[in-house]
């Protein structure tokens, strides 16, 4: 019997089946006034990563949710991976997990039970190396395979890390590499090799513990993490957020090596174009910069991709210490700084 390969089953992939910005935009219009309370600290009124509602003074509510279809073939590797993106947005906010809800969706005409057993226990694999319950859950009869997690989590509201508190000469730095979603597509064409593979893998399923420790550094400003819109468009909604500009230093980005192979051979995500044609008017590249290689990365849908962090100088080294506690030391370096906004949102240089 022939292996199921579970991305045949699905349009899109990991977080670059998400829905584009301009039309999320549409969607989310209202002329409605919303239901407003001061204990709603994060909510719908800015893009961030999660809502965080107050309890008292030294404690407050992380809610989230994020699903999506196959990134890769492996039933076990998709739902570690689902579960991970999900339960990163907790650590964006530097808070940390208290526990998770299923959010399964099986064409069960399609594909056995069986398998969606195994995605469902690469959730709880992934939970029980955050240190938290897979709860409950839901699940329904749907034309693609589809898996995440909605995630409680919990902060001091002094250590709450929105990405739109960023501040003018802040440093940026940026904790894994770029180009997951161009791995992801040369997988999806049978072309990428088994190497490549389980680094990409090993990415996927890698755990941002450190938003929960970097929350708590005071000249932390801003954090974010990077998925589906891509580095561009996540560094935009933290540069427009914060009404500041960026200049991003290219050669310093991490990129995953095998990225830039496939590049060559015109390896691209669908994604990619809808997030430049949403972002690229705020763009203005320097001289020296491939703008090519830089279009097909900058704006890479990425699926638990690594967190963006808006630092002070001053509190830069204690970042960086944090980072080194995590196995993050090749990380701690800056990639850019923010600045005054001059026109265009972000710059990027050599």
């Amino acid at each position: 019997m022939e292996p199921i390969r579970l991305t045949a089953f699905s349009r899109g992939s990991g977080c670059g089946c998400k829905i584009a910005p301009a039309v999320l935009q549409e969607i989310l219009q209202s002329n409605k006034q919303p239901f407003f309370t001061d204990k709603l600290l994060v909510g719908n009124q800015s893009n961030d990563d999660a809502a965080v509602y107050l309890l008292n003074d030294d404690k407050a509510i992380i809610s989230t949710t994020d699903f999506f279809t196959p990134i890769v073939d492996d039933p076990f590797v998709f739902g570690q991976i689902a579960a991970a993106n999900a339960i990163s947005d907790v650590f964006a906010m530097g808070g940390n997990p208290l526990m998770a809800l299923a959010i399964l969706g099986w064409p069960v005409d399609k594909i056995p039970p069986a398998i969606a057993q195994q995605v469902i226990e690469g959730g709880r694999d992934i939970c029980s190396k955050a240190g938290i319950p897979l709860a409950g859950g839901h699940s329904i009869d749907s034309s693609e395979p589809i898996f995440g997690l909605a995630v409680t989590g919990e902060i001091n509201p002094a250590h709450i890390k929105k990405n739109n508190s960023a501040k003018p000469n802040d440093l940026l730095l940026l904790t894994k590499p770029i180009g997951i979603g161009i791995l992801a597509a040369a997988q999806k064409r049978g072309i990428l090799e088994e190497a490549d593979l389980q680094l990409m893998v090993e990415q996927l399923t890698q755990l941002n513990k450190v938003g929960g420790a970097l929350g708590k550094i005071e000249g932390v400003h801003a954090i974010t993490d990077i998925t589906g819109f891509g580095f561009i468009g996540h560094l935009m909604e933290m540069t427009a957020g914060s009404n500041l500009g960026a200049t991003i230093n290219y050669s310093q980005i991490p990129i995953i090596p095998a990225a830039k192979k496939f590049i060559t051979q015109r390896v691209v995500p669908d994604a990619t174009y809808r997030n430049w044609n949403a972002y690229s008017k705020e763009v203005q590249f320097e001289k020296g910069v491939d703008v090519m290689e830089a279009f097909s990365l900058l704006p890479d849908p990425q699926t638990n991709g690594g967190l963006l962090i808006a630092v002070s100088e001053d509190a830069f080294t204690d970042c960086t210490k944090v980072l080194n506690e995590f196995g993050l030391a090749a990380f701690a370096k800056p990639i850019g700084r923010l600045t005054e906004y001059e026109g265009k949102r972000i710059k990027i240089d050599l």
